[in-house]
């Protein structure tokens, strides 16, 4: 494993000053992308126990450490990344003579690609024929929300794969509610139940009662029972440590009505499930049907859904800087991903969670970029002939637009269609990849004449002067995918090549 010289102020106590990992997201990452396979990998509790795997599991890994634990702050609030340091990676994996660059960060947004050191750095990866791949960003389902939009990196937004678990409640008249958890230690027992509001210590606000805030529950109201708490305010992780302080046995997790179908899919410190707003109203009116309401939880179980959908958080099109290139390229797994986890990090990453796993579940665009990290090495393995554009295109030209169910791809809040602003060419294909017919091909010289139009400052005066034409279109690279006004008419040649 290799690191790169830190620019940023590092506190040894809170980070290594090493490629070694305190966090848990590169070893997550990297595993995902070329872990060797394990058997019984399983996350917190034994939940998706099994054989795991990465993508190109005989592919050897140079770690490149870019980001770094914030000092003073836990690493639940994330990592800064600074550009020199991006760079430094890029440069020193660039010297390592790598194939492959899976790069699982997303900067904010910059208004051109000479400001984006992901676009500077992957261009010179580009001129050393190393093939970068990157994650879209978490910041969906807003529009316009995209990192990494540069054509020639690989772009991946994330989407859902087919296992859901599955923790339904059981209230005491019979009814059973859908429930979703990761907390794999809930007991099939009826327990009482009680909701947080009706719970809550003398002088709480009635505003706030509802939310199992700490410090607001009464343990003789709540000892030995099940609280049903709502989201809003606070960390939901919290919600379940204020049910343990106080004595309770279990959690349900119900939406807010601002949440509503949203679920949060949290790793909680008592037996709990998560049901979306309906659900919690429905549980609201059995309390306060009975005098003594009970309930259950029922033991996690994975269970086969509808897959893919497109995952809520991941970044969505137009593409700021230049609105004719469509990103992500592709979508591809990233949400509820088991994976391997440091064990000098927590599953949550809070500074109170002292637990330790080996393995962890986790969501974003980061895991989705290994995923197809791992493939891109497989396919430069199989076809070492091939251009990184057309590695890049049998990707795109081989992605499936439809679902297990045949049905066009669904955005997983709404499950109404999506459409390639949300997955762009479609979900990856790997197996078809190695074999896409036909491919649309581009040099570097392209790409360099790409940039001729779009963001001249990234090239030299001497390259302005002797290689750009004195017109130059974005829509002249020859690239899988096209996006055009509705009111635009013009002719586009495309080059293909068998």
């Amino acid at each position: 494993m290799l690191s790169t010289q830190s620019t940023t102020i590092v506190n040894s106590s809170e980070d290594y000053i090493s490629a070694r990992d305190a966090d848990g997201h590169g070893s997550h990452t990297a595993s995902i992308a070329a872990g060797r396979r394990v058997k019984y990998a399983a996350g917190i509790g034994g939940v998706a126990r099994g054989t795991a795997s990465g993508g190109a599991p005989l592919a050897r890994i140079a770690v490149h450490k870019a980001c770094w634990a914030i000092p003073g702050k836990p690493k639940s609030d994330g990592n800064v990344c600074v550009p020199e340091d991006i760079l430094a990676a890029f440069d020193a994996a660039i010297g390592d003579g790598v194939d492959v660059l899976s790069v699982s960060i997303g900067l904010p947004q910059q208004k051109s690609l000479d400001q984006d050191v992901m676009a500077i750095g992957s261009l010179h990866a580009l001129s050393r024929n190393i093939i970068t791949v990157c994650a879209a960003g978490n910041s969906g389902p807003n529009p316009s929300t995209l990192s990494n939009v540069a054509p020639w990196i690989i772009t991946v937004g994330a989407s859902s794969i087919d296992r859901r678990f599955y923790s339904p409640v059981y209230l005491g008249n019979g009814v059973e509610i859908p429930g979703y958890s990761m907390s794999q230690n809930t007991r099939n027992v009826m327990y009482p139940l009680v909701y947080a509001s009706d719970a809550a210590l003398p002088g709480v606000s009635t505003d706030s009662s509802g939310y199992c805030l700490a410090g607001s529950l009464d343990p003789f109201k709540v000892n030995g029972k099940i609280v049903v708490c709502f989201t809003g305010s606070g960390l939901n992780i919290d919600k379940g440590i204020e049910v343990s302080k106080a004595g309770g046995v279990g959690m349900i997790l119900a939406n807010s009505k601002s949440d509503g179908d949203k679920l949060s899919f949290d790793i909680h410190f008592v037996p709990a499930t998560e049901v979306i707003y309906d659900s919690g109203v429905q549980i609201l009116q059995y309390i306060y049907s009975t005098m003594y309401p009970t309930e259950t939880i029922v033991p996690v179980q994975s269970r086969t859904y509808k897959a893919p959908l497109v995952a809520p958080f991941s970044s969505r099109n137009p593409n700021h800087i230049d609105p004719y290139i469509l990103k992500p390229d592709i979508i591809a797994p990233g949400f509820q991903i088991l994976a391997a986890w440091s064990l000098a990090s927590s599953p949550t990453k809070l500074p109170y969670d002292q637990r330790h796993v080996k393995y962890n579940i986790f969501s974003g665009t980061s895991m989705a970029c290994p995923h197809v990290s791992g493939v891109v090495t497989l396919l430069r393995a199989v076809h070492p002939d091939w251009s990184i554009s057309a590695i890049k295109s049998a990707l795109m030209t081989t992605a499936t637009l439809t679902d297990n169910s045949n049905n066009t791809i669904e955005d997983f809040r709404t499950y109404i269609a999506a459409n390639p602003f949300d997955f762009g060419a479609g979900n990856f294909r790997p197996v078809l990849a190695a074999d896409p017919g036909l491919v649309y091909d581009a040099s570097y010289e392209d790409y360099l004449l790409y940039l001729c139009a779009v963001s001249p400052e990234l090239l030299s005066k001497e390259t302005l002067r002797s290689f750009c034409p004195s017109q130059a279109y974005s829509l002249d690279l020859n690239y899988p995918s096209v996006v055009v006004a509705k009111s635009q008419l013009f002719s586009y040649l495309y080059l293909i090549k068998s």
